[in-house]
């Protein structure tokens, strides 16, 4: 496993994180669940993502019951506060009620004294930034948080919020958390090159697109039964057959590397510097291992050619 900075910061990622998300839904097992962190563990991931609004909680408590067998300073833990936590007028968003008591209660839920970085998980247009911001700062002054993200934030809002920071000097934020994959590339236009400039790392979520650059879903065939995309009934229309055509071209290139196609998508993901790590979930260790394998892939200008013609017909 590699690991990279995270922003301006001196924090160091495994460049393959591994996320809770996959038990939002009751999709993954619980037992599946723990042995994937395990299996991460091991392999070297030091980095691990889940949410307050995963499950209201449930994701927390899972991923700080196996964590804790661990010595705390091994790992990078990253929780989230916006979304909906209780059916009350300020149980969501940023304001600085719901930000510090959320961060209390996951602190709670994880069973520790601190997380490494807490993420503004959606922007909040009902609150004052400042507002949001000096909340945080003050997490961050109290040592609750150590570090500051957000998630899915547009370039502007980055660019506001930095400013307000430095204006009040308050902690500065140093990763967005956005998508990306080889069928969304949005950030590549203006949230990349913001984050290059300004310091600010991504660590993107669905770097598989959801399951279709693992190879699994075909055309013409019948979505497996075990997948995320039967448990969630997506439906076959859920899946263009201009993407599957292009996933069967990006298998034979991964083929003629040795590798399976997943393992392609993560590593065009880590070309891009300014990409700190690739968050996946797993259904089962054995995916961990095979995705953690993705660190040590690293294309050729060839390669990277070639991936891009393909994703352009």
């Amino acid at each position: 496993m590699k690991y990279r900075k995270l922003g301006k910061s001196g924090l160091k990622v495994s460049e393959i994180s591994l996320g809770s998300w996959m038990t939002y839904g009751g999709y993954v097992e619980i037992e599946k669940s723990i042995r994937s962190i395990e299996q991460a563990y091991d392999q070297g991931v030091n980095f691990f993502d889940t949410a307050n609004v995963y499950e209201r909680g449930e994701a927390e408590k899972v991923m700080g019951e196996v964590l804790k067998a661990y010595p705390r300073e091994s790992y990078v833990l990253a929780t989230k506060v916006f979304g909906q936590m209780g059916e009350g007028p300020n149980d969501r968003g940023l304001s600085r009620k719901h930000v510090i008591e959320q961060c209390h209660a996951s602190l709670k839920r994880l069973q520790v004294d601190y997380v490494d970085l807490y993420y503004c998980h959606r922007f909040d247009p009902e609150t004052p930034l400042e507002e949001t911001l000096r909340a945080l700062d003050d997490l961050v002054t109290q040592g609750k948080v150590l570090y500051v993200g957000v998630s899915e934030w547009t370039a502007s809002q980055m660019i506001e919020a930095l400013a307000i920071a430095d204006k009040y000097l308050l902690d500065r934020i140093v990763v967005n958390q956005p998508v990306y994959n080889m069928f969304n590339r949005y950030i590549e236009k203006e949230v990349i090159p913001t984050g290059i400039e300004k310091g600010i790392s991504q660590v993107v979520f669905s770097p598989l697109a959801q399951g279709m650059l693992t190879g699994k879903y075909r055309r013409g065939q019948s979505i497996p039964v075990d997948s995320r995309a039967a448990s969630k009934n997506w439906g076959e229309d859920r899946f263009k057959e201009s993407q599957l055509i292009k996933v069967e071209k990006l298998e034979s290139i991964a083929e003629e590397l040795g590798i399976k196609v997943s393992q392609l998508a993560l590593a065009w993901i880590l070309r891009q510097d300014n990409v700190a790590s690739a968050l996946v979930g797993a259904s089962r260790p054995e995916q961990v291992i095979e995705n953690c394998a993705a660190s040590d892939v690293k294309l050729s200008v060839d390669i990277l050619d070639a991936v891009e013609n393909i994703l352009k017909e």
